[in-house]
């Protein structure tokens, strides 16, 4: 059985757990999946964090994901990653840059199953900035130097694709193959903040044929996680790729207060299979209905009758939530123009919102140049204070 296949009915661990540490953050970038600024005060402490790290452990999962926010911002963030890697948990984080002194890239390089992912979403910034704020690529730009001068090679560029950027994949490439690091691309998702923005954002059909044709040519050198299997149905060979949805299956969230889930772009009750806090992580992994039901075959609704579906396998169930179509309907983005036909049936007032809003106070949410976050009043409760107060 090939292996795509016995990852549909789930495995006894994830493969890629997602786990945000904190909705803080000194960014506020246009479309956040989890539309963090802001801590959440109930977020989980040091000790809870090590005693899921220990958990993991036992059910021998290698590495997660670490993300946010910006997960560097929390006071613990370097005291957690020694303490997984001692307890044999490989740590790729998500970073902005921020804290990416050259201090601490000489500790990184240096750092044994420790990974490191500059987001970077513009090859210039002028398009990176206007999605993530002024300064923001000058920021990931020292980061990257930090981390090339220390000596580490190999650290990802994450790239989310957006109309603005597809046009700067061999740019992006450069930039990679510049610092001896690995490309990262990732697909736009309606998640978070990006709700706000899809309609402006997300790739033209035109654009997605060209992201296509250039992951055939470089897909092997470029990683993608399982963010454009619903390309498939452009050509007779797979994209690199985790071909399917994984969620429930292989991946799912853990978010900074305990909520598990089933995928990370899909922060909403409607997918929400437990907390740590009640039972830790492995009960809820393997005893959620939820996760369970998302784990036995699924049905392609009137996707199955399409000759596309077997190579797309009706696309990504966060991009048809959040865009008000039927989880066994067509990919909003559907290359044979399904999505769209459906789109057009569907009362966009009516589509679910993400649960949860972690922007700062002051985050501008519907419109994409952003600019950096201005001076607040005095703040009312814990989660509005600066995410970087206190530090140097």
């Amino acid at each position: 059985m090939p292996l795509v296949e016995q990852f549909k009915s789930g495995l006894a661990s994830p493969i890629c757990l997602t786990w945000e540490w904190t909705y803080a953050c000194n960014l506020s970038c246009a479309h956040c999946l989890s539309s963090s600024g802001r801590r959440d005060p109930d977020e989980l402490g040091t000790d809870e964090i090590k005693s899921v790290i220990d958990e993991l452990e036992r059910m021998q999962v290698f590495y997660v994901n670490i993300g946010g926010g910006e997960p560097t911002v929390r006071p613990d963030f370097w005291e957690l990653v020694e303490y997984a890697v001692d307890h044999h948990v490989g740590i790729k984080f998500s970073t902005n840059g921020y804290r990416i002194t050259q201090e601490r890239a000489r500790w990184l390089a240096e750092a044994d199953y420790v990974d490191v992912q500059i987001s970077l979403d513009g090859a210039t910034p002028e398009v990176n900035d206007a999605v993530r704020g002024p300064g923001s690529y000058t920021t990931a730009m020292r980061a990257m130097e930090n981390l090339a001068a220390a000596g580490m090679r190999g650290f990802k560029i994450s790239v989310v694709m957006t109309s603005q950027n597809v046009g700067q994949l061999d740019e992006f490439k450069r930039i990679a193959d510049h610092f001896d690091a690995q490309l990262r691309i990732t697909r736009l998702r309606p998640s978070g903040r990006g709700a706000d923005v899809w309609d402006e954002l997300h790739p033209t059909a035109a654009q997605q044929r060209r992201l296509y044709d250039w992951l055939v040519a470089h897909g092997e050198d470029v990683l993608t996680g399982d963010s454009f299997f619903h390309l498939n149905a452009l050509g007779s060979d797979p994209l690199p790729g985790l071909n399917l949805c994984g969620a429930g299956r292989v991946v799912c969230l853990i978010d900074p207060v305990g909520d598990v889930y089933a995928c990370p772009f899909a922060i909403h009750d409607a997918f929400h299979a437990g907390n740590i806090r009640e039972a830790g992580f492995g009960p809820v992994w393997r005893d959620s209905e939820l996760l369970n039901d998302l784990r036995r075959p699924q049905t392609g609704g009137a996707c199955v009758s399409c000759s596309a579906y077997d190579a797309c396998q009706g696309g990504c169930m966060a991009a048809k939530f959040f865009t008000g179509l039927p989880l066994d309907g067509p990919d909003p983005e559907c290359v044979k123009g399904h999505g769209e036909a459906e789109l057009a049936r569907v009362d966009a007032q009516q589509a679910p919102r993400p649960a949860q809003d972690h922007s700062k106070p002051n985050a501008k949410r519907q419109q994409v140049m952003l600019g950096l976050p201005g001076l607040r009043q005095r703040p009312d409760r814990a989660c509005d204070q600066s995410p970087l107060a206190g530090l140097s």
